[in-house]
């Protein structure tokens, strides 16, 4: 990226950061820790250095970047896809002293995560409540989610298979003639728009640009917000690899007092199948989960809220991991 436009950029992020008072806490480096020509207001590589903890996110930092700092800890968000690109030689992760994922079956053996020789250790996503409160929406709403349509394809036990939430969604394309509830997707439909929106429009989900509603962090709060309640499919790794990944869009929804009707991706020591929180397996299940929170809307609303005061509670989580990372 040329440096004009990465200046560009990272005045918009030190805009958005600003609300949070760490505007002045942002560090740039190239990909292998070098230092960059000066960008007006960002620390270089060694002042964030200084600080107890880098969390990575990133899976492929160099080890140059990650040996900088005193104490390092990684984040898992693709529970089973991460360390199926481990086990393929795809990604080689940098040391780190700890290791955190969303997927509840990494403290277990066998399965995807036993091709990893890492220790992972488990952490549900956060959403940060104050920032979320709950939200009345028109009963005319929408059930939505925003997602990318495009994706990989992936090779599992000799079997080649599309990752793609397009393909998840197919299986349940029809739902729409099941359900009284309206039904909107917000996609990012970077291939063929002129063709995938009119095909799904036919079959009676409603359509939006990803792009529209998440331009800001803003009007992606207020779409979440907006809403009726999260409808959407998992990605097929994530229901193959059963490790109960759960998106923190949908966390989201659920602080917002939204119900979430989710694929289910593998069976879990605390999320449920029925409250707040529906996980379905078949097209059948989906519009019966859909139908039951029509049914109690009210109260479906307050479990949602209560899963994430419960699970997902920012101020829990963030300091949990901070004491396993740091001890």
């Amino acid at each position: 990226m040329p440096l004009h436009e990465a200046r560009a950029q990272l005045t918009l992020l030190k805009t958005r950061l600003e609300v949070f008072g760490l505007a002045s806490s942002l560090a740039v480096c190239d990909w292998s820790g070098a230092r960059l020509p000066a960008i007006d207001g960002c620390l270089d590589l060694d002042a964030a250095a200084e600080a107890d903890l880098l969390l990575d996110l990133r899976y492929d930092i160099s080890p140059q970047v990650i040996a900088r700092f005193r104490r390092t800890a990684l984040i898992d968000i693709d529970p089973g896809i991460l360390q199926f690109w481990i086990g393929q030689g795809k990604i080689a992760l940098a040391p780190h002293d700890a290791y955190f994922t969303i997927g509840e079956t990494a403290v277990q053996s066998g399965g995807p995560f036993s091709t990893s020789d890492h220790r992972w250790l488990h952490t549900a996503p956060p959403v940060f409540l104050p920032e979320w409160e709950v939200s009345p929406s028109e009963p005319t709403a929408s059930f939505t989610t925003i997602s990318s349509w495009w994706g990989e394809w992936m090779e599992l036990d000799g079997q080649l298979f599309s990752n793609e939430k397009r393909t998840a969604f197919l299986e349940y394309l029809k739902l729409p003639s099941q359900t009284s509830a309206p039904l909107e997707l917000a996609l990012c439909l970077e291939e063929q728009p002129e063709v995938e929106r009119p095909f799904l429009e036919r079959h009676g989900w409603s359509v939006r640009r990803a792009w529209e509603v998440t331009a800001t962090p803003e009007k992606y709060h207020r779409y979440i917000q907006q809403s009726r309640g999260e409808f959407s499919c998992a990605k097929p790794a994530y229901v193959r690899f059963a490790n109960a990944w759960m998106s923190d869009r949908t966390v989201c929804y659920l602080a917002s007092g939204k119900p979430a009707v989710v694929q289910r991706t593998g069976s879990s020591r605390f999320l449920p199948d029925r409250s707040g929180l529906f996980r379905f397996r078949t097209p059948d299940e989906a519009a019966a989960c859909l139908k039951a929170v029509e049914a109690d809307y009210a109260t479906h609303c307050r479990m949602a809220r209560a899963l994430a005061e419960e699970f997902f509670d920012a101020r829990k989580i963030v300091g949990h991991v901070l004491d396993r990372a740091l001890a």
